[in-house]
């Protein structure tokens, strides 16, 4: 009883109801923004969080503030979910096999961008040291959600993909902990000291690591006992949060954190824990939810926008927007080089490549959490906010909205379009087939009215036989398709080697060391690159 008088309480609360209005008002128009996006197609070229942007702008404009966006609701809130969805949608093989650029980009880019910064405020824009740190530090995270997007949608090679989201995704953890050291040298708190610095920033990233790690394998192995989809889907959502508040607790980084428990779960814990149907819900909803914190952000982003504030540092805003594109520039080059030297011109990034690397570089939700994270005592802070602000937009407004023509320029697309043409077509093939073969069942078993069923059957062999047509023109047309697809089928064949594999394991007949069970398959892996 007690229990239902203090909900009720809390109902007759004015703050609450006032909150759950921002809230609703916030939802509806940024998933309204959302869908227009899609339905009409002018608006189809325009990636869905670059116009949710804008409209915060419209708002902003005019003055109408949705919700006070603090640091507190980026980097507890809304960052654990989309690192997550990211790392788990991240090809671990991949991964390896770009690791060298990822590690240089995602390391030692920060401190060049940092580095230059720091320099360049001061000596061309007459910045404080404490803001051109705290600047340097906030725009070294870089959030390229809608390039990888657009990337995703036009089928770009996956090496620029898996390239441009690594060192997104580990560089925000590296910038997260660049900033908290370096706050302490704006405050006055703190002397430089190299190894001191070096120090404190492997004991975030290792106690980041294995937090991350721990709460991974555990999971993935905890997942093994059970088969019920909506506990394992909470269970990944829980670790999300759970990872990156206990990380950041036990003194190391949260968003390091994630990135590891993400990547865990994603390619190894859901093949020996999840079924292939519990992966596919599980999935879906990490889409949803990235899609849905996504259309928050950017609307919130551009609705924080004060306009007086841009003014006020329009010149400083140009000058760290030309010296951060001169030392993104420096680090993608630069460690672009170094990284081919290393991997060999198997493995090496071409130059169109690392230009769109260079560009696509955008800055968004880490790089405004940090910015707006600075401690009110500080005297720049504003300063600090409008600076990052001016750059952050645009980045997202101009490199954003030019990166698919750079693109098409450089010639990156490719027979890229013309892949995802045949692979949408063939799996059309496949699932046509499927229920091809679902009505001969039926009509075998009779378990319907026969005229009905041949009526049916009838529709989907003339579906069929207008896709198989149109395989084949393609198929003819594109001779290079052929080696295409035979890659597909090995990486199909692999897939149902590795998830038959699992489905012993779960079923407890087969030990978890599938050491000599695997040897074969880097061989075959191999095949597919």
């Amino acid at each position: 009883m007690s229990l239902l008088l203090a909900v009720e309480s809390m109902l007759e609360d004015p703050s609450i109801e006032a909150h759950l209005r921002q809230f609703c008002l916030v939802l509806s128009v940024s998933l309204g923004v959302a869908t227009l996006s899609r339905m009409f197609s002018v608006l189809r070229n325009i990636p869905y969080t670059l116009l949710l942007l804008l409209v915060g702008l419209g708002l902003a404009l005019v003055d109408v503030r949705l919700v006070n966006l603090s640091p507190q609701l980026i980097l507890f809130i809304f960052l654990p979910p989309l690192l997550f969805e990211a790392a788990w949608n991240l090809n671990w093989k991949s991964l390896k096999q770009y690791a060298v650029p990822v590690v240089l980009y995602a390391v030692f880019g920060v401190v060049i961008c940092v580095g230059s910064l720091v320099w360049g405020l001061q000596a061309f824009a007459g910045a404080s040291l404490a803001t051109a740190l705290l600047v340097g530090a906030s725009l070294s995270a870089t959030d390229p959600v809608s390039v990888v997007a657009l990337f995703r949608e036009l089928g770009v090679d996956k090496k620029l993909t898996t390239v441009m989201e690594g060192e997104s995704l580990f560089n925000d953890g590296v910038a997260v902990v660049a900033f908290n050291l370096l706050l302490g040298l704006a405050l006055g708190l703190e002397q430089l000291d190299a190894a001191v610095t070096v120090a404190r920033f492997l004991v975030f990233v290792g106690v980041g690591i294995s937090i991350g790690g721990l709460i991974g394998f555990g999971l993935s192995f905890l997942t093994q006992r059970f088969d019920i989809p909506l506990v394992e889907q909470s269970l990944t959502l829980v670790s999300a949060y759970g990872t990156y508040l206990v990380a950041e607790e036990l003194g190391g980084s949260g968003v390091i954190a994630v990135v590891t428990t993400g990547l865990i779960l994603g390619n190894f814990g859901s093949r020996i824990g999840m079924n292939p149907r519990t992966r596919l819900v599980v999935s879906e909803f990490w889409e949803f939810v990235s899609f849905f914190i996504n259309s928050i952000v950017f609307l919130l982003i551009g609705d924080q926008v004060e306009f007086a504030g841009l003014l006020a540092n329009l010149d400083k805003i140009f000058v760290a927007i030309v010296i951060m594109l001169v030392a993104r520039a420096i680090s993608i080059y630069g460690l672009g080089a170094l990284s081919n030297a290393i991997t060999g011109p198997n493995m090496d990034l071409p130059l169109a490549g690392q230009t769109v690397l260079w560009w696509g570089g955008l800055r968004g939700s880490v790089s405004v959490a940090l910015a707006l994270s600075v401690p009110a005592i500080l005297g720049d802070r504003q300063e600090v906010i409008g600076i990052v602000f001016g750059v952050m937009l645009f980045t997202l407004l101009v490199q954003g909205l030019t990166t698919k023509p750079l693109l098409e320029a450089l010639n990156l697309l490719g027979d890229q379009p013309l892949r995802v043409e045949y692979q949408q077509m063939s799996a059309q093939r496949v699932a046509l087939t499927r229920v091809l073969q679902r009505i001969e069942e039926i009509q075998d078993n009779q378990e319907f009215d026969l005229e009905f069923v041949a009526y049916q059957r009838a529709l989907v062999e003339g579906q069929l036989k207008a896709v198989k047509e149109k395989l084949a023109k393609l198929e003819s047309q594109h001779p290079e398709l052929q080696r295409y697809a035979s890659n597909q089928l090995r990486e199909e064949l692999l897939a149902i080697e590795s998830d038959t594999y699992a489905e012993f394991i779960r079923a407890g007949q087969l030990k978890q060391d599938l050491a000599p069970l695997l040897e074969g398959l880097p061989d075959r892996v191999a095949e597919t690159a």
